[in-house]
């Protein structure tokens, strides 16, 4: 599987769908107006189950560590609920899986929180940023000839992953390994040449997904101040799915690269709170993208990496202090990316785990529908109906209107009953609920087949009886 350089902004929940287990860098700017339009073309709201911000209102459909908030609820809510959601709340449709047309060369950084780099202000032009190693190979050769040549080493063993260095350094030099954070120049061409990456100070860590394999792989047989040319083929890329709007599917890569500087990876619990949230929610977006590529493991290890860094507490003898809000703000952020684990776990069949982080999340906000209505399904499937019920009833005070609640509920019903058919739920106003909801957990018994009621046999017997009398008195008579 490889890993990604761009990504969007949506927090994601796991679906709904039934299981089979017998018991889910743009600028912040960018990413915002993306989620907008994704949520203007659709009129799907939340889910109940999948990676997805939590939002106010609960929905049906079907999702990464990104966020997402939906407009008026419909048929659809029963998906919703299941799907992972974006930064503001709302649900990421399987149909939107691609991601807002935005500059390629805008990735994902793990940026030194030294630096006040404005990411959105980067080199657009399609001007090379190595000009005096213009070579054939760079401009003209075809890449078939490139992966052919003698004068290029493997660094893979599959060979498809090949490099040729255009200026060394001293044996002596480092090179960097596993877990280190590194800064790249880079710059990447497709075969005809059309620019589609491009940034002077790529800064990300070894391992950890923030690029994809093929970057990842090269730079770790780079010595500091090395300048080379890397061929990647599509499995170390962007694959079937390539990257819209740019990168076709199954499209080979040749990028030109410089290793600048290599640095160990900054202690997160070290760091000020406002670095911790702006990291984490690097590693949230990465997974929202991986979620929408149905690349759900590593989306999962993205969103477990966003979690480690998002958090409050403070190595002993760090004088890091926790300003007003931050503390709330982690905690929102540690909700979202929750619930998109979770829901990749679901798409995961990780059922146990699933539960588990459901039950993190009402442990942060007690009130998390889609974390409540997960939870309660989740139960219901292992077969405790018992806490199952009362999950899914705190699920439906919240929201009673929910479609998917009552739908999870009537099949709650239908197995504590043995199996027994019961009739459809209807959904009812919320202000017929109150605090009393035994009227929406009781569902009405089917009509009984027509046929001979009582009152006709009770007919039938009066009638034969004054015809058995009727006869008596004439025979007597006669």
């Amino acid at each position: 599987m490889v890993s990604i350089a761009l990504c969007g902004e949506m927090e994601m929940d796991p679906s709904c769908e039934e299981h089979k287990n017998p018991a889910g860098e743009p600028t912040e700017h960018e990413v915002k107006e993306a989620i907008s339009e994704l949520a203007e073309k659709n009129s799907h709201t939340e889910l109940l189950h999948g990676p997805a911000e939590e939002s106010k209102r609960l929905c049906v459909k079907e999702p990464p560590e990104a966020e997402i908030c939906g407009k008026q609820r419909n048929s659809s809510e029963m998906k919703s609920l299941s799907d992972p959601e974006g930064e503001n709340g709302d649900p990421v449709f399987k149909k939107q899986r691609n991601l807002r047309k935005t500059n390629s060369w805008k990735m994902v950084r793990f940026q030194d929180p030294s630096t006040e780099d404005d990411v959105a202000d980067r080199d657009s032009s399609a001007e090379g940023l190595f000009p005096e190693y213009v070579t054939e190979e760079w401009t003209s050769s075809t890449f078939e000839k490139l992966f052919m040549a003698d004068d290029w080493q493997d660094v893979t063993e599959d060979h498809l992953l090949r490099k040729k260095v255009l200026e060394s350094r001293d044996l002596h030099a480092p090179r960097p390994t596993w877990g280190q954070k590194v800064t790249i120049k880079m710059q990447c061409v497709l075969e005809d040449r059309t620019v589609v990456e491009k940034d002077c100070k790529l800064v990300f860590v070894i391992g950890e997904g923030d690029v994809n394999q093929a970057l990842e792989e090269c730079v770790m047989s780079m010595q500091k101040g090395e300048i080379t040319l890397l061929l990647a083929d599509s499995q170390y890329a962007y694959g079937l799915l390539g990257r819209d709007p740019d990168i076709p599917a199954w499209a080979p890569l040749l990028y030109q690269l410089q290793l600048l500087d290599i640095r160990e990876k900054p202690d997160p619990f070290t760091l000020p709170i406002a670095d911790r949230i702006r990291i984490g929610n690097q590693k949230r977006e990465r997974g929202n993208f991986h979620f929408q590529r149905e690349e759900y493991s590593m989306a999962a290890r993205a969103y477990c990496m966003a979690l480690d860094v998002l958090t409050t507490h403070n190595r002993v003898g760090s004088d890091v202090t926790v300003k007003a809000g931050e503390e709330e703000e982690v905690k929102d952020y540690r909700v979202k990316c929750l619930n998109n684990l979770a829901t990749s776990q679901l798409k995961l069949e990780q059922y146990d785990e699933a539960l588990h982080t459901s039950r993190d999340v009402l442990a942060l906000e007690s009130d998390n529908v889609r974390a409540l209505f997960r939870t309660g399904k989740l139960l219901s499937d292992r077969g405790e109906y018992k806490e199952a019920m009362e999950v899914l009833k705190r699920a439906l005070k919240l929201e009673p209107t929910t479609k998917a609640i009552h739908a999870e509920l009537s099949k709650l019903v239908k197995r504590q009953s043995g199996g027994k058919d019961t009739q459809e739920w209807k959904v009812k106003p919320a202000e017929m609920l109150g605090d009393d909801i035994t009227p929406f957990l009781i569902p009405s018994r089917k009509k009984e087949p027509s046929g001979l009621t009582w009152k006709v046999i009770l007919g039938a017997l009066v009638v034969a009886l004054g015809s058995l009398v009727t006869s008596m008195i004439l025979t007597a008579k006669n």
